[in-house]
């Protein structure tokens, strides 16, 4: 099982990426603990990062925010999701 699918890094991601003002894409895993992130560098090319840790921190630069992997997870049970 992949998660987030290909078809949100592949075909979704490419047509983003043709919006100019458009700066990050976050990809959230609902199974287990794994943000992906991808952000647009001031040269215009694509950074990317990932993190499976529980204590992460997810740091929106665009949005001048960051949000604790714990907050973006507060209501999953992961004991109840399909295998």
């Amino acid at each position: 099982m992949t998660h987030p699918s290909s078809r949100d890094r592949g075909d979704k991601f490419t047509y983003y990426r043709s919006i100019p003002e458009f700066q990050e894409y976050i990809l959230i895993d609902q199974y287990q603990f794994h943000v992906e992130q991808f952000s647009k560098t001031p040269d215009g090319n694509w950074l990317f990062r990932e993190s499976d840790d529980e204590d992460g921190v997810l740091t929106l630069v665009a949005a001048n925010c960051q949000i604790p992997h714990r907050q973006i997870y507060e209501r999953v049970n992961f004991e109840s999701q399909p295998e």
